[in-house]
């Protein structure tokens, strides 16, 4: 019978230094400028949508086994591939696939990118760069709706960009982080609730969501850990429920929370006005908060790192 010293120290350390290999390279390349993977994999799935729904298409279960279909045609070779190139390469291909799959850095970029302006009072500049990062339209938003909508944003896309993959990568190595990007993108295209996408995109949503449920409680939990914890767990409590998605809410309520900061309320998204439910407490949010957000998604970040060491080093 092997006792714990008889397993090789490697063994456990090996997918946290492929996990650290790949958030160096995010952190001192930032995403790839061209040929990004993910803008290819977007141009892929277009092309099988368009090709697949067809306009005659109306009723919601034709409409979702297509979408059911578009998906697995759009996921499963890639996974394949990642699959047969880790069993070839292996560690490499870790660090690769994590490394595509992060977005730390650019998410901070595009964040700080909306503050400066803002802060300098520059506030239509901050409208533009901030209708780079969110689906609602910006053109009307004032200083603290700006600031709303990027802190809103680094805190939901610190899940989506960073943990979520993270968890996975945890789980099943870098065909697991590339799993759940992938599939975060096809929910970022065809997830809407429009007449185009509301049947289409059924099963790619509901792949995100169930991707998603555990690395959002995880992201939430660690929000309120390293910010005002018990307003954070509060927020949680009572306000997560009411947003409308259910990986959203607790990372929302949780981030807000923890920055003591009110968030929602309305939006208007392609034109139409949208009243959300309230998220934390507070004041409203002005550009610094934005910088405090970001500090936030860092923070836990470093936060996960340390307790995979310590896991590893149990284990060893």
């Amino acid at each position: 019978m092997l006792r714990r010293r008889d397993y090789p120290m490697p063994h456990w350390y090996a997918p946290l230094i492929a996990a650290l290999a790949a958030i160096l390279l995010d952190r001192l390349l930032g995403e790839p400028r061209r040929f990004h993977p993910l803008v290819g994999f977007g141009r892929c799935a277009d092309a099988i949508e368009k090709r697949l729904r067809h306009p005659a298409l109306r009723s919601p279960l034709p409409l979702r086994l297509t979408g059911l279909l578009a998906l697995t045609l759009t996921l499963l070779p890639w996974l394949a591939l990642a699959v047969w190139l880790r069993t070839q390469l292996g560690l490499v291909v870790d660090v690769l696939l994590l490394y595509f799959s992060l977005g730390a850095r650019s998410l901070a970029e595009h964040a700080e990118a909306v503050a400066i302006p803002l802060a300098e009072g520059r506030l239509e500049e901050a409208r533009q760069r901030v209708g780079l990062i969110v689906s609602r339209d910006t053109q009307a938003l004032d200083i603290h709706g700006v600031a709303r909508a990027g802190v809103e944003s680094v805190l939901e896309n610190g899940n989506d960009a960073v943990f979520g993959a993270l968890f996975w990568f945890v789980v099943a190595g870098g065909p697991g982080a590339l799993l759940f990007r992938l599939a975060n993108t096809l929910d970022a295209m065809w997830g809407y609730r429009t007449p185009r996408f509301l049947h289409f995109g059924w099963a790619a949503a509901r792949l995100d969501d169930l991707l998603n449920y555990l690395p959002a409680r995880l992201t939430a939990l660690s929000y309120a850990l390293l910010g005002k914890t018990s307003a954070a767990l509060d927020c949680w409590r009572k306000q997560a429920g009411a947003w409308d998605s259910p990986n959203a809410g607790p990372v929302m309520a949780s981030g807000a929370g923890a920055l003591g900061l009110r968030l929602g309320g309305s939006a208007s998204y392609h034109g139409s006005s949208e009243t959300r439910p309230q998220l934390g407490f507070g004041t409203e949010p002005v550009a610094g908060d934005i910088r405090r957000a970001i500090a936030l998604m860092q923070r836990t970040l470093w936060l996960w790192l340390a307790l995979w060491a310590a896991w590893s080093t149990a284990l060893a």
